[in-house]
């Protein structure tokens, strides 16, 4: 739904994980496909600005990354890889030490040149470091909607348990929802969920939604190494499934609103007031 100017806010999701290895770039990469497939325009930003490699998963080459943004190099847009029709890469940097010790103000600075970008997608997918570092409840921060993945590890639940609490509890953050990967099956995704869902009502008060679960696959594996999203590599997958099960149930999320919604894609709303303005006047 457009907002009061008629700019339709952008979708942006920031998916997250309290630790590393739970295959949170993997639910990336495939959720923002999944979409494109609906064909949806998606945009996936690699914001584990240290470590990135979404542009393996996709398999695809980029010869500038945000570092070079950051250097004043570069604009945003001038960065961007289509990957798929209707799907653009904003590719992280790997291996530059500056860049996984951005401060407050840089990533801020970071999120508000998006405002560089013409056409706004349908969807933000924001992949964004392990952990609870500053830069990435930053990022965090900026999204409509805040998705956190998990694996049924202790140290995997006990680390998203931690970033959990700390949007919700320190930032304030709404609209936290679970993602439970690499289960059996969805009752055993669900019963995670249910594990952690009462940690989180008993300890924090805070009604943590079930999304989905992406069920265990050995394909994944195989589609890594083939350099492609399992929703592409093997769209008959029990992985793939799940993965468009997940997107579906995004695209059934109402509208963002208020002004989380527009940290990304400020401008957009100031543009669409002097277009108004504009047309009133003339």
């Amino acid at each position: 739904m457009p907002d009061a100017v008629g700019v339709k806010p952008v979708e942006v999701i920031g998916v997250a994980s309290g630790k590393g290895g739970v295959g949170k770039t993997t639910v990336s990469t495939n959720l923002a496909m999944a979409l494109n497939q609906m064909g949806r325009q998606v945009m996936l930003l690699d914001a584990d600005l240290g470590l990135a490699n979404a542009q393996l998963a996709l398999g695809v080459r980029a010869e500038f990354n945000l570092s070079h943004v950051t250097a004043g190099v570069k604009r945003l847009p001038e960065i961007m890889v289509q990957v798929r029709p209707g799907l653009q890469l904003i590719p992280g940097a790997s291996g530059v030490r500056s860049m996984a010790a951005l401060s407050v103000d840089q990533t801020e600075a970071l999120i508000h040149t998006f405002d560089q970008i013409e056409a706004a997608p349908d969807y933000l997918v924001v992949d964004v470091a392990a952990g609870i570092s500053p830069g990435v409840l930053s990022f965090m921060g900026a999204c409509t909607r805040r998705v956190v993945v998990v694996k049924d590890d202790p140290s995997s639940i006990a680390d998203a348990y931690g970033i959990i609490k700390v949007m919700h509890q320190d930032q304030g953050l709404p609209e936290i929802h679970l993602v439970c990967n690499q289960v059996q099956s969805e009752a055993h995704g669900q019963q995670l969920h249910q594990r952690l869902a009462d940690v989180c009502r008993r300890f924090i008060g805070l009604d943590l939604p079930y999304l989905c679960s992406i069920e265990a696959d050995e394909l994944v594996l195989e589609a890594h190494r083939k350099y492609q999203p399992v929703v592409e590599f093997s769209p008959g997958s029990a992985a793939a499934r799940d993965y468009r099960r997940l997107a579906h149930t995004i695209t059934e999320w109402p509208a963002p609103h208020g002004v989380a919604a527009r940290r990304f894609f400020m401008n957009r709303r100031a543009r669409g007031l002097q277009a108004k303005a504009g047309t009133v006047g003339g």
